[in-house]
């Protein structure tokens, strides 16, 4: 603890001299210096990120940004010691799931006076939801990701099944018996869905939105409490009997992340594998020459096509000395041409209203216009402003899906932990 504690001292007094000669800098050079965090990490997207605040350079030499190279990896851990150490960059690059302790910790900038009417109007409302704590603002959405499932062309349409669209998807019921009858179609060793769960709690409860699922209920007194009520089985539930009674899921893919099943997924032993959007990327560059493959939209239930997300966001740091010029920053990243030069960077879709209607996000080539078509039913993610929630999601949530999926454990084990041994963390974060 004591050389943990001299070596914060000795940071901090580091980064105040750096600061220091930072300021000094500014001053003399009469401009003003922002560091911009980024965590693109695609060829595609970071080009993408380079060359936008090259343009801005170009275009405002008293205020220059500076590129910086963050991780997704280590981005939390990174962000709270750089705030704690007076360190954090101006613009920072971020999730919106990853705010909620910053926000309310008050490293992060509260935008409602910084940002102009152009940009708060662009992005409907139910997006800047995911970045609004308590009564702030503290982050703005611009990359969204729906969940999609991927799907052998070949295979499909062959089978004779009936291939969903937007306007007309599976239901979950639907979906549960195409995989079954499919699967029989296939052969022995074949399946036809890969679930890739190595993180089963986000892909749970974001997609259980569409059956009607919420699982965090907010009280009027602003309490949050766990119940599991019917709907929010629906998805946990398929999942579970497409591996445990039809077989018609893989069940050696449940500790997967998504890209260990797409060589399975090109060698034809899964007919389908739901996914994040933007693994379309790694489809388009790794597919064997002649696959052919679809973009489906996931099954739909009373809420419809509803999805939850956790969009990508940009911030700015509480003690930035400047703040407005990162407001400016911020607005020029992210005006429609600019913004769509990140989505299709990132091969994930914007925000923003006038982006998401540009041309090139609506074309049938790579599933561009599945996405673009489920966009408006993406919601704030159940858990976005839960205090407690990682500690939920690692504790009980994680191993408690794990089990369940896999059969160790039933419907009324899974309840009972999600629920009781849930409200039980949660408690602790709001006395």
């Amino acid at each position: 603890m004591r050389a943990r504690v001299f070596t914060a001292a000795a940071a901090s007094l580091a980064l105040l001299l750096t600061g220091c000669a930072g300021d000094d800098e500014e001053r003399d050079s009469g401009g003003i210096r922002l560091r911009f965090q980024s965590l693109a990490w695609q060829k595609e997207s970071v080009d993408a990120n380079k060359q936008l605040v090259a343009e801005w350079n170009a275009a405002h030499p008293d205020i220059r940004v500076d590129y910086v190279q963050g991780s997704w990896d280590s981005v939390h851990d990174q962000l709270l010691t750089s705030f704690e150490g007076g360190e954090a960059p101006d613009v920072i690059h971020d999730a919106s799931d990853d705010l909620a302790d910053f926000a309310y910790g008050g490293y992060l900038a509260d935008l409602r006076g910084l940002l102009p009417e152009r940009l708060r109007a662009d992005i409907p409302a139910r997006s800047w939801e995911t970045t609004t704590f308590g009564d702030g603002v503290y982050g703005v959405p611009f990359l969204q990701e729906p969940r999609v499932i991927m799907a052998n062309k070949n295979i499909l349409e062959s089978s004779g099944v009936r291939i969903p669209t937007p306007e007309q998807p599976w239901t979950w019921a639907e979906f549960r018996q195409v995989t079954k009858d499919l699967t029989a179609k296939m052969g022995e060793g074949k399946n036809a869905i890969a679930w890739p769960l190595k993180e089963p709690v986000s892909v749970s409860l974001n997609l259980g939105l569409s059956a009607g699922g919420r699982l965090f209920h907010r009280g009027a007194d602003g309490r949050v409490t766990i119940r599991f009520d019917e709907a929010d089985s629906v998805v946990a539930g398929t999942v579970h009997d497409q591996v445990n009674t039809d077989h018609s899921a893989s069940r050696s893919t449940l500790g997967s992340g998504g890209s260990d099943t797409l060589p399975g997924f090109f060698a034809g032993k899964y007919a389908m594998v739901p996914l994040g959007f933007s693994y379309r990327q790694q489809i388009v560059q790794q597919a064997p020459k002649g696959f052919e493959w679809i973009v489906l939209p996931a099954p739909a239930g009373p809420g419809g096509l509803a999805q939850g997300v956790s969009p990508q966001t940009l911030s700015i740091a509480e003690d930035s000395p400047h703040k407005k010029e990162a407001a400016r920053f911020l607005d020029f990243l992210l005006q429609p041409r600019n913004m769509v030069r990140l989505a299709r960077g990132d091969w994930m879709l914007p925000t923003g209203t006038a982006a998401l209607a540009d041309p090139s996000l609506h074309t049938a080539k790579d599933g561009w216009a599945t996405g673009a078509s489920v966009a408006a039913q993406l919601r704030s993610a159940p858990a976005q402003s839960v205090r407690g929630y990682p500690e939920w999601k690692d504790k009980v949530a994680t191993p408690a899906f794990q089990e369940y999926y896999s059969g160790a454990i039933d419907m009324g084990e899974l309840r009972k932990r999600l629920v009781k041994d849930g409200n039980g963390v949660l408690a602790r974060y709001q006395r």
